[in-house]
């Protein structure tokens, strides 16, 4: 006999059990009732080696619809709102049901957790599910129902992952007669990750240049990646703030400066060399400059110490004023969460907490470092997420949290004296361990790809780009 006869005889048997029952106590009856009305036990989903509802209900000819909504991507680690909904036309459908797992294969893959009081959760063999409790099994409702709840994705990327669903649209008479069956399924692809261009390219090879700032005739030096020349501009004061990037949207570094005397951005076009000039920010502010809109440029931005206030010029228009932070707080600004955008952050130097307003992710705060680090943070593993990283100037340590999990990997490179410059040097999507020595204009280049890069670049008190960002 197939596991599919055996559940219908099961069903048949108690159903008939039921029956004697209801001869002796019409109050036990109306319990059980009940119960079953409460769900049905896991793996009823309708998952391709799972039963659906027509185990243990007569399946009639469909009268109506069974959808599911959920997001096409997912992200590892975050949380999904997932709706299940039936419609129905048939005036004597007026009752409810539905289960669902999630599975990448035949393995489950994410959890799932209510946001109200018509659905609950089970587990069985590594499975999460949810469905309906009583109360939303919507006795007496025609027309369709519809739930609402959280779906948690896996922790790393596991693949496709696609949800089952079972649904039941009865015609609440307490039996298991006369209702109709559906299944439905969705299939949610992983989030491709994002490798951005990296920062300090400025020939648009995918590529971070090294590059230094000469402060005394205020001039920029670059070793491009894609050929092994060099280019050289004078652009800007001594006493002016640098800040590169990428503010016109081409795929390459402009060079570009903040005065802090009248709070003036100036931009070194790369396309063309023309530049041009705004007024953004006042004396005392520290410019913190990013891609906070996900439009591919750079948004002017400036965080304000007295105020703890940060102000985010988006090029995509409006003006952004978020209160971030307390009194000492240092930015750390970059795309925690893979979204393309990038995240307000700050680190508390003497703490050394970290606390990271994720666009998407929401809040995340944790000790990690001490007062005298540097942080350096960006994507040293790939994922397309920033991982929270600091230099260790004492002892020349690097130490990356992981984005992916949140464990951390600790490696030496550099020495006391060293100015760490990381970049993503190789081309390959994850930053580089790099330092520049200014005792001897020497970099020290720890490529994940490529190997380790020895070079030198630069003249005694020249500055690396790299630091520019670095507090």
């Amino acid at each position: 006999m197939s596991v599919a006869k055996k559940l219908k005889f099961l069903c048949l048997l108690a159903f008939l059990s039921l029956a004697v029952i209801a001869f002796f106590s019409s109050n036990r009856v109306a319990h059980i009732t009940e119960a079953t009305s409460g769900g049905p036990p896991a793996g009823f989903s309708g998952a391709p080696d799972e039963n659906n509802c027509a185990a243990c209900h007569t399946d009639l000819p469909d009268t109506g619809t069974f959808t599911i909504t959920a997001p096409a991507n997912y992200v590892p680690g975050q949380t999904y709102s997932i709706s299940v909904q039936h419609n129905s036309t048939d005036m004597t459908r007026r009752r409810w049901g539905f289960q669902m797992t999630s599975l990448a294969g035949s393995s489950g893959a994410g959890t799932f957790s209510t946001v109200n009081n018509l659905t609950q959760t089970l587990s069985d063999s590594g499975r999460s599910y949810i469905q309906h409790t009583s109360t939303g099994t919507f006795a007496g409702q025609t027309g369709g129902s519809t739930w609402t709840f959280n779906w948690n994705a896996p922790a790393t990327n596991v693949g496709a992952v696609t949800l089952y669903a079972a649904g039941n649209q009865a015609d609440n008479d307490t039996s298991s007669d006369g209702d109709c069956i559906l299944t439905a399924n969705r299939v949610i692809q992983p989030q491709a990750a994002v490798n951005f261009p990296p920062i300090f390219d400025f020939d648009g090879d995918d590529k971070t240049d090294i590059g230094i700032f000469r402060p005394e005739p205020a001039e920029w030096w670059y070793l491009r990646s894609s050929d092994g020349g060099n280019r050289a501009f004078q652009f800007g004061q001594t006493s002016d703030k640098i800040v590169p990037a990428d503010y016109t949207g081409d795929g390459k570094t402009d060079i570009a400066f903040w005065r802090p005397s009248n709070g003036q951005w100036f931009i070194l076009r790369s396309e063309d060399s023309s530049f041009f000039a705004f007024p953004f920010g006042a004396n005392g502010d520290v410019p913190a400059p990013a891609d906070y809109d996900g439009d591919n440029k750079a948004d002017a931005a400036v965080f304000r110490p007295s105020s703890t206030t940060w102000f985010i010029q988006k090029s995509t228009g409006g003006t952004t004023i978020t209160q971030f932070g307390v009194a000492g707080d240092v930015p750390a600004v970059a795309d925690y969460d893979g979204d393309s955008k990038a995240d307000i952050a700050i680190f508390r130097p003497g703490a050394g907490e970290w606390w990271i307003q994720r666009s998407t992710a929401g809040l995340l705060a944790f000790q990690f470092g001490s007062s005298t680090d540097k942080i350096v943070q960006g994507d040293y593993t790939g994922d397309g997420k920033a991982d929270s990283t600091f230099w260790r100037p004492s002892t020349g340590q690097w130490f990356v949290l992981r984005s992916e999990d949140l464990s951390f990997f600790a490696a030496p490179f550099g020495a006391n004296g060293d100015v760490p410059a990381p970049g993503d040097y190789d081309g390959d999507g994850k930053n580089d361990l790099a330092v520049f020595r200014p005792s001897s204009n020497t970099w020290f280049i720890n490529r994940s790809t490529a190997g380790t890069l020895i070079t030198g670049f630069g003249i005694s008190g020249d500055v690396p780009l790299q630091t520019a960002f670095v507090p």
